[in-house]
């Protein structure tokens, strides 16, 4: 693997210090800057990685999804970033929407199937998680579970279920309702969510909460639990889970993108970058690797532990159609934000 170096550039508004990938070949001017919200170890895999192989050096620098999206709004065309990489897609909406964003290459698209990227071709998929219901195993059988995440609205569930609203991760899940229910019913889930469920900060937590029994069951991407599970298991060893499937908006599979800005003065290495990412050794290291996230590009298959995508019987969504800024909305409106 390339050396990592860390050293100081000019600020950007929170985040890490920005680290760079270091190649035996390429100059400064060939080196490309990255606003990465994807998980820090799997882009810096990726961008030692594609060092290695072009010499391109890469430089992250790193936030949360909405941090980095609204930074690169507020930037518009003298942002420094030449790729945005993200965990859900719809801060890749709002970046799209703002017209900053270049169309992604033919070979990206070529790469990746049409359901793994949205229909304007402005950004590409580059990784997928699967929305869970995370059980207490040792209180609940399958027999009890919500058929769908829209029961977990039933007074029945008060007290008894977890989620982490202030997230990306739970945001991006709420947009998925948004667009297969319409507004009206997801604002009475919010509203019915407000009174029946615990808040906690971050999935990881949410699911100690149902590990450790102060509630029965969160809403989380499924990757906390296999990552936890590689480990000790300690915060999910009486945790099970639970795939809504049947097109619901529980079985939502939330699309990691990646996209190059229309202002990068690098735009040839950027979209190399991106081509490496969805090529078959970028998405082997989804495979082979800790994240535990979905590849979605050049026919490589998940981790052996995963179920695969084609059976989670997820719903049909274009990711060009979530709404990051109707949900912030709702989720206000019912008082979870």
């Amino acid at each position: 693997m390339a050396s990592i170096s860390i050293f100081t550039l000019a600020a950007c508004s929170g985040g890490t210090a920005p680290t760079a990938s270091d190649g035996a070949a390429g100059s400064a001017t060939d080196a490309i800057t990255v606003y990465n919200a994807q998980h820090d170890t799997l882009t810096q895999a990726w961008a030692d990685a594609f060092t290695k192989e072009t010499g391109i050096k890469v430089t992250l620098r790193q936030g949360d999804d909405s941090e980095l999206s609204n930074q690169i709004v507020q930037e518009g065309a003298k942002s420094p970033a030449d790729v945005f990489l993200t965990e859900n897609s719809p801060a890749m909406t709002q970046v799209e929407n703002a017209g900053l964003f270049a169309d992604t290459s033919a070979k990206i698209q070529e790469q990746v199937p049409a359901e793994y990227r949205p229909s304007t071709n402005k950004w590409t998929g580059i990784a997928a998680r699967s929305t869970v219901f995370a059980y207490d195993k040792t209180k609940l059988t399958e027999a009890q579970l919500p058929k769908s995440i829209m029961d977990l609205a039933d007074p029945a569930w008060k007290g008894r279920w977890a989620a982490s609203p202030s997230g990306a991760d739970f945001q991006a899940i709420v947009s998925a309702m948004l667009e297969l229910k319409g507004e009206a019913a997801t604002l009475s889930w919010l509203e019915s969510m407000k009174e029946n469920s615990k808040a906690y900060k971050g999935n990881s937590t949410a699911m100690k909460a149902v590990n450790a029994g102060e509630v029965e069951g969160a809403v989380i991407y499924h990757y906390y639990w296999f990552g936890d599970q590689a480990k000790t298991g300690e915060n999910s060893k009486n945790v099970a889970l639970e795939y809504f499937k049947n097109q619901d908006p529980g079985a939502f599979v939330s699309i990691s993108g990646g996209g190059v800005l229309a202002s990068s003065k690098h735009q040839d290495n950027a979209q190399k970058f991106l081509e490496f990412i969805t090529g078959k050794a970028g998405q082997t290291v989804l495979q082979t690797g800790t994240s535990f996230e979905y590849p979605v590009a050049s026919d490589v298959a998940p981790n052996a532990k995963l179920t695969p995508l084609s059976e989670l019987q997820a719903p049909k969504i274009d990711p060009a159609k979530l709404n990051s800024a109707k949900v912030t909305e709702l989720m206000t409106q019912a008082g979870l934000l």
